[in-house]
């Protein structure tokens, strides 16, 4: 039986053709479950913050500090100030498992600045009841509502704003670049938890290729490899592939075939290599091992 089956959905890919790219990056499905979690959490958090600053709305509107209640409103705030930050950190901490793709940018900015916006709707409206009550005891608006101020800029120019914001094409490139440190045996700098799994398998199969292609011509084997082309000239795969030590094999015949070393045919989406090695190896004229 032929072990070219698709087995996946299609991979987001990276715009940026310039990048030598593998595969496009995936959250597996441990990633996705961490952030799941964790934004379930974060919204948990925001909507704290939301209620609490919908309650402290409530208390200005019935007047509640025209005659102080000072420590009430700056406590109100702090309050506030502390579940949306809980929720921006939570937040970020999930996108920096299952990130957004610079391919979809209104999707990108609203993932990945979500902590800021939550936040600005968590103060802004109080702050500007606040500011605008003629009644309210006006040392309890000038200095809860500068409190209140500055906490809303703390929490989101701080903790809500991502300014390194994560993204599926970095992290395709971080793979690639950490694939390419553990095939030459360099310190893995790019191998990021988030991508080091993904390529580690680049470079076993990398490694595997090349044991399977050893001769006496090339002591120490190849790094060219074949798959199936996709289909209408597309750039990748819409699903995932297998490929083959030799485009002489009996599972390519008669398809059109693309050939190069194993990143590419990641790129491509030709992400697994052939179980059959020892059939693949006597088709391709290449000894198998003893």
């Amino acid at each position: 039986m032929s072990d070219e089956t698709p087995d996946s959905a299609p991979s987001a890919e990276t715009p940026d053709a310039e990048i030598d790219v593998t595969n496009a990056w995936q959250a597996t499905q441990d990633q996705k479950g961490k952030a799941k979690k964790l934004r379930l959490m974060a919204g948990g958090s925001w909507f704290v913050a939301i209620a609490t600053e919908i309650a402290t709305v409530v208390l200005v509107l019935r007047k509640t500090f025209n005659e102080g209640g000072l420590a009430l409103l700056i406590g109100l705030f702090v309050v506030i100030a502390i579940f949306a930050i809980a929720g921006s950190i939570m937040w970020k901490k999930a996108n920096r498992h299952d990130p957004a793709s610079k391919s979809e940018p209104v999707k990108f900015f609203i993932q990945n600045q979500l902590g800021a916006i939550v936040t600005i709707l968590a103060f802004a409206p109080l702050l500007l009841l606040v500011f605008l009550d003629k009644d309210m005891d006006p040392k309890t608006k000038k200095v809860a509502g500068s409190v209140g101020a500055a906490l809303a800029v703390f929490a989101t120019v701080v903790f809500g704003v991502d300014y390194n914001a994560p993204s599926t094409e970095q992290y395709t490139q971080d793979m690639n670049e950490c694939a390419a440190q553990i095939k030459a045996k360099q310190p893995t700098t790019a191998c990021s938890p988030a991508v080091a799994e993904q390529a580690q398998a680049i470079a076993d199969d990398t490694e595997a290729v090349a044991e399977a292609t050893k001769s006496d011509a090339n002591p120490d084997g190849l790094d060219v490899v074949y798959w199936i082309a996709p289909k209408d000239g597309a750039t990748k795969s819409s699903s995932k592939l297998v490929f083959h030590l030799c485009e002489d094999v009996s599972t390519l015949r008669g398809k059109t075939v693309n050939s190069g070393s194993v990143t590419e045919a990641y790129s491509q989406n030709a992400v697994r290599l052939t179980k059959q090695i020892a059939m693949e190896q006597r088709q391709c004229g290449f000894e198998p091992a003893e």
